[in-house]
């Protein structure tokens, strides 16, 4: 069903591409909302946009009228992501720009996790989810339960946990980290705390890749794994690099160890993104969940991005009708216990000082 979904959103690009050259660069100027439209041209047809120019119209209606804004993580479809999505990037970008939101209301293009995580640092916001059933297997691998009993069996020893948590698991935390400020994390809590061990939670992989970099700290893993990075393999990258010959390969820290080290950089999806801005590669393939080179793509249209990647089925449960209906109905609304939420919200409010 994954190969068959990676070969329609392929074989989808193609054509459009390829209509797109038959009839000229102008091809959408007469398309609803021309300039949202050139941004998603090579993932949907001149024929199907107006459908879609319908329900982006209607949210930024929507937006107005409620004074909302709409975060959008990088692993977004790119209908979203470049059409109705505010503000975008990664979950320790999000986590900092929900700070700043002005609006009434926030509505998360996302996973379940992150509209908590914003709840935390908004608590007298509304913050909407399209889809509460958009989960994460990361944050579906520990419980609050799960951490308790590791301090029982590890005392003294400080909690960084990853934000793929929930809020109760936050709550039980000393430290939240991202993939892309864990290793400035772990080396503030060592030092902070006096300790060379730390509990870091729950992906063993980028415990294990953030360890390589830290060799003078012991990390304490748990034996979590992202659905999408974990199918990655070594023979993927040998393959890639054979079918693709120049191809810079960049891998994300939740990938097996073994993943990261046959690519040529290892980082989050911010990274990834800023690595390709600085370096500008001839040949390119990310390492990562699907629409996220779709998304960096459309800012390198001289950059060829090599393809092969694992879709989030969570990601893809937000859609530009679910994110339209949860502001008509003001549905969805994530709510947090306010004494659980205010140690859960201590324990990013310290990850976000760390800069």
């Amino acid at each position: 069903m994954l190969d068959a979904a990676i070969a329609a959103h392929e074989d989808a690009a193609t054509a459009t591409s390829a209509l797109l050259r038959r009839d000229g660069a102008d091809a959408g100027a007469s398309l609803p909302l021309p300039h949202l439209y050139a941004r998603v041209s090579r993932h949907i047809t001149p024929a199907e946009w107006p459908l879609y120019a319908r329900e982006v119209e209607a949210i930024e209606r929507l937006k107005r009228e409620r004074n909302a804004v709409i975060l959008g993580h990088n692993y977004q479809a790119p209908e979203i992501f470049n059409t109705v999505a505010d503000i975008v990037g990664d979950s320790l970008a999000l986590a900092r720009e929900a700070v700043t939101v002005e609006a009434d209301v926030i509505v998360m293009a996302g996973v379940h996790f992150m509209a908590e995580t914003a709840k935390l640092l908004n608590p007298s916001k509304t913050v909407l989810m399209p889809d509460m059933g958009a989960g994460c297997s990361l944050a579906d691998s520990i419980t609050a339960a799960d951490i308790r009993l590791l301090r029982q069996h590890y005392p003294g020893v400080p909690v960084v946990t990853y934000v793929n948590t929930s809020a109760e698991v936050k709550a039980e935390s000393d430290y939240c980290c991202t993939s892309g400020n864990a290793v400035k994390v772990v080396r503030h809590v060592a030092k902070e705390w006096g300790v060379n061990r730390i509990l870091m939670l729950p992906d063993e992989y980028l415990a294990r890749n953030v360890q390589k970099q830290v060799p003078e700290i012991e990390l304490i893993a748990w034996k979590g794994h992202c659905e999408v990075h974990e199918r990655f393999t070594p023979q993927d990258i040998r393959d890639l690099r054979e079918n693709h010959p120049g191809v810079v390969v960049l891998a994300h820290p939740e990938c097996p160890p073994e993943v990261v080290a046959e690519a040529d950089y290892a980082g989050s999806t911010a990274d990834m993104a800023n690595y390709v801005d600085r370096e500008k590669p001839r040949r390119v393939v990310l390492i990562t969940e699907c629409s996220m080179a779709d998304n960096v793509a459309v800012g390198h249209p001289d950059i060829e991005f090599v393809r092969p990647c694992n879709l989030c089925p969570h990601m893809r449960r937000i859609t530009l009708p679910n994110i339209r209906r949860a502001l008509e109905t003001m549905q969805g609304a994530v709510e947090i216990d306010p004494a659980l939420a205010e140690r859960a919200r201590a324990a990013v409010e310290r990850m976000i000082a760390i800069r």
